[in-house]
């Protein structure tokens, strides 16, 4: 296992600069998926806020991605993968892992497509998201996340059913699908006369982020990609540091359930490398700050791993004034003890 190297909240750390690899998704395969799946997706809005430009002394962008189907931007890259499976592979069906919103996404497009789903999540997920896997129709396999192997769960069911694996970030498809949330910013943000100056999306195996900066630094190249990550699964901050992928402590804990992998993809981190300005680590109580500021200043339910963009703004981890950013919203998928929680905190 390679050395940790601990990152603290507050802490803002650079990408360190490589040659330029050759990626798996280009910008032409995001376009693609983009007209592949643009009948099926929510085009979330780019909302504003006067009391939070007014606050940083900036423009304040917010792409809404918690107003997609199945609550969360995971449903662009599960559409885009089950979308191009065969009629044998749908007659057999598609196997899943996931803390909970790429299950929500794989069992809802899959319901949709009239496609059998396993999915394989972790017994501590938040009850909404797997009780919706269920109500999609999905056969819901739950397994211990400090003991098991995900992977190899869903391997075996692959092998045995002949079900096409879907996983939650590391796949083309599925970056591309996800990609499609950094078209959409640049189109809405040119549409309402603003121009970008930075991009923070939510960070765990790296798919949406990677994404998103794949997109929006392809036609933009200008503007900064930020990562922001909850502390204790700020693995893609301590990678960008030391050049190579880090993984997290075991036992490590956050609010942040959708932001708990252990280790950058092997797809989406040489992207991340290359392309992203930097990670920023926050807090729990941040996260909490920001779940609340969602609701009071933008009437959005957000759960904590889709709040954190907002929470590294409102915690200074980037210097916004004068500046237009961009924070994307990725999920609303939260318990109602949890969000309870955040807005009396």
């Amino acid at each position: 296992m390679a050395a940790q190297c601990r990152i603290q909240p507050g802490a803002l750390v650079s990408a360190v600069t490589q040659p330029t690899p050759t990626f798996a998704v280009g910008l032409g395969d995001i376009q693609q998926a983009h007209e592949r799946i643009r009948d099926h997706i929510v085009r979330t809005p780019l909302l504003e806020s006067a009391t939070l430009n007014d606050l940083f002394g900036a423009r304040i962008l917010v792409k809404a991605e918690c107003l997609q189907h199945a609550g969360a931007f995971k449903y662009r890259g599960a559409c885009n993968r089950l979308l191009q499976l065969d009629e044998a592979q749908r007659r057999a069906g598609v196997v899943a892992f996931s803390s909970g919103n790429h299950a929500l996404a794989t069992s809802a497009v899959a319901r949709k497509l009239g496609i059998p789903a396993s999915i394989i999540m972790p017994a501590d997920a938040p009850r909404a998201k797997i009780e919706g896997a269920r109500a999609n129709g999905a056969e819901v396999i739950l397994y211990d996340r400090q003991k098991d192997d995900r992977e190899a769960i869903g391997a075996e069911i692959a092998g045995r059913t002949g079900a096409v694996i879907v996983p939650p970030y590391d796949d083309p498809h599925i970056m591309a699908g996800q990609g499609t949330v950094g078209l959409e910013i640049v189109e809405q943000a040119d549409a309402a006369g603003a121009r970008i100056d930075a991009v923070i999306a939510a960070c765990s195996g790296g798919g949406l982020v990677a994404g998103v900066a794949l997109a929006v630094k392809s036609l933009q190249p200008d503007v900064a990609v930020y990562a922001g990550e909850p502390a204790g699964f700020d693995e893609l901050a301590r990678s960008l540091a030391s050049g190579q992928p880090e993984s997290n402590a075991p036992g490590a804990q956050s609010i942040c359930d959708a932001l708990q992998v252990v280790r950058p993809g092997k797809l989406t981190f040489p992207v991340n490398q290359h392309l992203l300005a930097g990670s920023l680590v926050v807090s729990d109580d941040d996260t909490r700050r920001a779940m609340k500021a969602a609701y009071q200043h933008l009437r959005l339910v957000v759960e904590p791993g889709g709040a954190v963009p907002l929470a590294a703004l409102l915690a200074g981890r980037i210097e916004a004034r004068g500046k237009t950013v961009v924070l994307v919203l990725s999920g609303g998928n939260v318990d109602p003890a949890v969000y309870s929680d955040a807005l009396n905190s």
